[in-house]
């Protein structure tokens, strides 16, 4: 019988998968035919690492650029792809100016992937990539840098390297400029200018009489904004080398016992409530008895003087007896309203509370009347005593620019406001301030001279000096606030280091140099007319 020709069922499935292929590779090629001579491939998409965000730009009052993010690159390594890892530390530090010992740490194989340097300069980054390590991949970053260096140091802060605020206004402003769109910047209230001559003032101050620290605060009195801040010993932010000294602002974040600038309040709130006359005569005498302490004044006084004389000579006793009067209760919720029991609302992050007795009496109550026994920022002082001068509205400080007046509640009424400004006047033309006076700006002000404690009590021959200048006085514009933190006295003060001698005239070279620059025009002496016969 002859052998059947039918295909076996293992010979047609042979056949069905054998027709699928040539139909799977017809496909195949048609679909080649299609994109290579019909069509273009569609692009392969390569994730790539988005660039990091850039922060805000800010800048000074007048446009004048203060800080910005350059790009820069971060280096990474993989490991085991270095090779010689002792040899590419070597290179890499080198190439970085790093330390080779801790590059070394970095490489010695624990971690396959580390970061090596961040933020390269682009003359470092240069020198690593041509070192044609393998390897070595690079990331996208930014670094922050200040163009100005030194200037305005404490109060612009510094940001970390992931560009995260640490301090200053980079800190305090963080969350708002993260917030900002691309290409937004921030604008302060500082004006370079007045910056660059008041902490050149300070420094030259601080050299002169050799003292321990320095800082000053100029202020619009009737807007709040602050024009300039410094604070010396500093430091420059774009090394991040930001010590426990020369890091720290001193106007916002140390607190002291700022002596007899704090006399302004205690004839504010006299002259507010009808205390004190400004003729009326106070016995002085050597010393004055308050309970179980004796009050003493820095110089000798006559036995009697008026109000007025109290305050333009300086006098603790005279002012101690003014402060009585008022009373602990009064005196506290007069400081209260002006701000001063309370850290200043800014900008800045770093701002210090104000060290307030817990007992306040009698005691308390003299002694606050002259500046001891109470310790406020420097910030806090200026924001109070603006509004003592520019109309008895108090001020909020503010370190952005809003050039409108911003005066807020009435602490003093205007008439007040008046005669204090007068009461400061008489300080520079016949009282303890008169080196402040600078010819044709009618500069008015207090000075202070502040024993400096310590950890048993006063420390003898130490003095933290300063003066609170206003100008022009009958139309207050700006404060100028200036402290030397231990200065001493030199041949030329007689070796006197009280605040007449050392702060007074740094005030007045700080205002004789902004003055102009903030477009102030000095007044003129009105001259005879030549023309008419006597």
């Amino acid at each position: 019988m002859a052998p059947s020709l039918a295909p076996t069922i293992l010979q047609r499935r042979i056949a069905i998968a054998a027709a699928l292929c040539v139909a799977a590779f017809a496909l195949v090629g048609v679909r080649l035919v299609d994109v290579t001579l019909i069509k273009e491939l569609p692009q392969r998409v390569v994730p790539v690492a988005e660039a990091p965000r850039s922060r805000p730009d800010i800048v000074d009052r007048n446009g004048q650029l203060l800080a910005r993010d350059l790009p820069t690159k971060d280096v990474y390594a993989r490991v085991k792809l270095l090779g010689d890892r002792a040899r590419a530390a070597r290179l890499i530090a080198q190439a970085t100016g790093d330390n080779p010992v801790r590059i070394a740490r970095l490489l010695d194989g624990r971690h396959p992937y580390i970061l090596v340097a961040r933020q390269l300069s682009p003359d470092a980054l240069l020198r690593v990539m041509s070192l044609g390590l393998r390897g070595l991949e690079y990331q996208s970053s930014n670094k922050r840098i200040y163009p100005d260096g030194r200037a305005a140091a404490q109060v612009l802060g510094v940001t970390d390297p992931d560009d995260h605020g640490l301090s200053g206004i980079e800190l305090g402003l963080d969350a708002r400029m993260r917030a900002m769109p691309a290409g937004a910047r921030v604008q302060l209230s500082l004006d370079m200018r007045v910056q660059y001559a008041l902490a050149h003032e300070l420094r030259l101050s601080k050299e002169k009489f050799s003292a321990r620290a320095a800082g000053g605060i100029v202020m619009d009195v009737n807007t709040g904004e602050i024009l300039a801040m410094a604070s010396l010993p500093d430091f420059d932010p774009n090394l991040r080398d930001v010590g426990a000294q020369s890091g720290r602002n001193r106007m916002v974040q140390d607190r002291y016992e700022l002596g007899s600038v704090f006399k302004i309040f205690s004839f504010a709130l006299a002259l507010q409530d009808r205390t004190t006359r400004l003729d009326e005569v106070f016995p002085i005498g050597d010393n004055l008895r308050v309970g179980r302490h004796i009050i003493h004044d820095a110089e000798r006084m006559p036995a009697a003087l008026a109000a007025r004389d109290i305050f333009a000579q300086s006098s603790n006793i005279g002012t101690a007896q003014i402060a009585l009067r008022s009373g602990a209760a009064r005196q506290r919720e007069f400081l209260a309203s002006l701000g001063l029991l309370q850290a200043p609302d800014t900008e800045l992050a770093e701002t210090a509370a104000p060290l307030i007795p817990r007992n306040w009496g009698d005691l308390e109550t003299a002694t606050i009347g002259f500046g001891q026994g109470i310790s406020v920022t420097p910030l806090a002082f200026v924001a109070a005593a603006a509004a003592i001068v520019n109309g008895g509205r108090r001020i909020q400080p503010t370190f952005l620019r809003h050039p409108a007046d911003a005066r807020g509640e009435q602490v003093i009424s205007p008439q007040t406001s008046v005669a204090m400004r007068a009461l400061m006047r008489y300080v520079v033309t016949d009282g303890t301030g008169k080196k402040a006076d600078v010819p044709g700006y009618d500069v008015g002000g207090k000075t202070g001279s502040a024993q400096v404690p310590g950890p048993h009590g006063y420390v003898p021959h130490k003095l933290l000096t300063s003066f609170c200048g206003v100008f022009p006085i009958d139309n207050p514009h700006y404060l100028v606030f200036v402290m030397l933190d231990e200065p001493n006295g030199t041949k030329d003060t007689f070796g006197f280091a009280l605040a007449g001698y050392t702060a007074a005239p740094l005030a007045g070279a700080v205002i004789a140099r902004v003055a102009p620059i903030l477009g102030l025009v000095p007044k003129t002496p009105v001259l005879a007319d030549a023309r008419k016969t006597p």
